[in-house]
């Protein structure tokens, strides 16, 4: 079988996020399947922006189109979109000629790339696929604020319902959907839940030694007490300042925090560990993803944090609480939404979005286990991942939903 997945992130490991469609065609390509993945050049998400053109990666074709490069969530980030499908679109003859899938993905986050995906699937009597991984235009709408009447927020809400009433089959990695997909049109009998998952051989090898600055850090945490790592994006639904806020409540204590990571709110949450002369935070740049199983093995508690809105009513599907989970650390979560892997899991405790005093108290009360019990915990949460979120298992539940 061949697929075609439009997702415009789409990184690897050498390139970074987003990781999904790459762990999920590396599995595909080794059952026997060809696959493309059709990304931009440019992406926030990415650690290495790839050139234009074709590559290979692990048997899997990428072809990479020229787009415009941006910051933040303005004007020339939807240049940068609407060049990517521009630039699909006109591709499509070459597409055809020299691949015709038999299915088509759908995955670029925001739902506009479904017309385009659509154009090649019909062409080619393909089957489209739709794959959700956040709700748009209600992401952007209840993370950010943005008005319905949003000229881009109307855009994306005509493509959401366009792709519930086209696709073949519709993916979502979030779990608790159905009522809300359904409101928009979708027949029920469409969709399967395949969540975000890990890759079994990043936790089997040795992992890369540490980058230096970042060893020195956590050595020097350890050296003072109890140390809470992040690892992963600084935006602002990662919700980094009540962990902040929560490690000035805690100055003084024995608890130590390290952050690892890059993203739109990194260079202001660092000014505020300066200005606020916050000692028990250390903040560094993003690591590559090889390393951190080595990074999250020198954790004693792992954070994980949301802000409080409506829109995790549908569920949650964090990469970095797979990574967190399989490195056996015991999770603080931070959230209120329909899902709770940890609680499921056993693998920690979850108290309550944006509240500092309730995030300082319960990694106190984490800190003050015994550090069997903290072991005990966290091997629950790797156990839980490795029956249900390995890709492996992840790529055989999509195959087997989509599948002509």
């Amino acid at each position: 079988m061949k697929l075609l997945v439009l997702n415009h992130y789409v990184g690897s490991p050498a390139l970074g996020m987003e990781y999904r469609p790459y762990y999920l065609a590396r599995e595909w390509v080794r059952a026997g399947h060809q696959v493309m993945l059709l990304g931009a050049d440019f992406s926030h998400v990415r650690t290495r922006q790839p050139e234009a053109g074709d590559q290979q990666l692990d048997g899997i074709a990428y072809r990479f189109y020229a787009t415009p490069p941006y910051q933040g969530n303005g004007l020339g980030r939807v240049k940068n979109i609407w060049a990517y499908l521009r630039a699909v679109w006109a591709d499509t003859p070459r597409l055809l000629r020299e691949f015709r899938p038999d299915v088509v993905v759908a995955s670029s986050t925001y739902p506009m790339d479904i017309w385009v995906a659509r154009r090649i699937a019909r062409r080619a009597g393909a089957k489209l696929v739709y794959e959700v991984h956040d709700l748009w235009p209600l992401s952007p709408i209840e993370l950010s604020g943005m008005s319905r009447r949003h000229p881009f927020i109307v855009m994306c809400q005509a493509a959401e319902d366009y792709a519930y009433r086209h696709a073949d089959r519709v993916i979502s990695m979030l779990p608790k959907v159905h009522d809300y997909m359904a409101s928009r049109g979708l027949a029920l009998h469409k969709l399967q839940v395949v969540p975000n998952g890990i890759t079994l051989d990043e936790w089997q090898a040795e992992p890369p030694p540490l980058r230096e600055d970042v060893a020195a850090a956590l050595d020097a945490a350890a050296a003072g007490g109890v140390v809470v790592g992040y690892a992963g994006s600084m935006g602002l639904p990662n919700a980094l300042d009540t962990l902040l806020d929560a490690a000035r409540l805690v100055q003084g204590e024995r608890l130590r925090f390290v952050l690892v990571g890059g993203g739109h709110e990194q260079a202001r949450l660092a000014r505020r560990v300066a200005d606020e002369g916050l000692a028990n935070v250390t903040m560094l740049p993003p690591i590559p993803k090889a390393q951190i199983p080595a990074f999250l093995a020198r954790c004693d508690i792992a954070y994980i944090g949301w802000q409080r809105v409506p829109i995790y009513r549908f569920g949650i599907a964090p990469n970095k609480l797979m990574d967190y989970m399989m490195a056996r650390r015991v999770v603080l979560h931070s959230v209120e939404a329909g899902n709770d892997p940890v609680a499921e899991a056993g693998c920690g405790l979850t108290v309550a979005p944006q509240d500092p005093a309730a995030v300082a108290e319960g990694l106190r009360r984490l800190a003050a286990l015994p550090a069997e019990q903290r072991r005990e915990m966290g091997e629950r949460g790797r156990a839980f991942v490795l029956a249900n979120h390995t890709y492996p298992v992840l790529a055989r539940r999509f195959l087997d939903a989509v599948a002509p």
